[in-house]
């Protein structure tokens, strides 16, 4: 599994923007999606090294490309 240190989730979803994803719907978590990939980003600070890593994994990033991307 990835690890990425925890990082804020508001940075979080500016880099999945800056990647083509839009905001499909907010609650306890985000929904983003590129109209192919969802993604969902708990509002926790930090997220979750585990969970970026399953993030970043899941929105089809490489870890090299989220980091140039926060």
């Amino acid at each position: 599994m990835v690890r990425i240190p925890g990082v804020n989730h508001l940075d979080v979803v500016k880099a999945l923007q800056k990647a083509g994803f839009h905001v499909a719907r907010q609650g306890k978590h985000i929904v983003m999606t590129d109209g192919h990939r969802v993604v969902t980003i708990p509002r926790h600070n930090p997220v979750n090294a585990f969970a970026l890593g399953t993030i970043v994994r899941g929105a089809g990033l490489s870890v090299e490309r989220f980091r140039n991307l926060l």
